[in-house]
């Protein structure tokens, strides 16, 4: 007997694909600027000039009632062989990150500097290229990344062709600070990013996020006890 072709399934596979994009476009106005103001989103961070004509801005803050000085350690020790990312350890070990996160300050961390390696995976992973390059410091105000493959231009030129990353602090008061996290993509990138690896990026940055103010805070409130 012959076999028809299943086009009530393609159909409705097309069609749940279809609304899957449909919704995710019509969040990303929503995740790509959550938790930031319409100034934070609107200013100018330090590595956006790395990036001049990104396909896609995402600005995200939050509040963190701890003074910058005490915010930033959290920040230096982000990376597979610091601190980790704060994020979900179960979805970031997934694709065989080991990644350990930190519930301390560790002792003996370096400050970043430029050309640092952050590693996002074991060095032997993935030939190397689990990574990103310190593109930019201003300690307790600024850290940059951008790809490995990137580096190289960005010291050259002042040109980050894959984008940047950059995780930034803002004091409100002495007590107060925003941690803002700005991701510029860059002109290489098309849809794959837009449709897939932004919501992906976003459930992992906010959880990393979340995970610093959570940190940084009961750091705080435990000191506050000692005394």
């Amino acid at each position: 007997m012959e076999q028809k072709f299943p086009w009530k399934t393609v159909t409705a596979g097309v069609a749940g694909a279809a609304s899957l994009v449909a919704l995710d476009l019509a969040l990303r106005p929503l995740y790509m600027k959550w938790g930031a103001t319409d100034g934070e989103v609107k200013k100018a961070w330090p590595g956006d000039e790395l990036s001049l004509e990104p396909v896609s801005v995402a600005t995200r803050g939050v509040t963190i009632h701890a003074p910058v000085e005490k915010v930033w350690p959290w920040l230096e020790q982000i990376g597979q062989d610091r601190g980790g990312f704060y994020s979900y350890t179960w979805l970031e070990n997934l694709a065989g990150a080991k990644i350990r996160n930190a519930d301390r300050i560790l002792p003996g961390i370096r400050p970043r500097e430029v050309g640092d390696t952050v590693w996002m995976t074991p060095p032997e992973r993935y030939g190397g290229r689990g990574c990103m390059r310190v593109a930019q410091v201003e300690p307790e105000r600024a850290i940059v990344l951008v790809a490995p493959e990137d580096y190289d231009e960005v010291m050259r030129s002042g040109v980050a062709p894959k984008g940047t990353w950059a995780f930034l602090l803002a004091p409100v008061d002495k007590h107060i600070t925003r941690l803002v996290v700005r991701s510029r993509s860059g002109a290489t990138d098309g849809a794959g990013r837009i449709l897939f690896f932004d919501p992906i990026h976003f459930v992992m940055e906010r959880k990393m996020m979340l995970g610093i103010r959570d940190r940084a805070e009961a750091r705080g409130k435990a000191k506050a006890s000692v005394h």
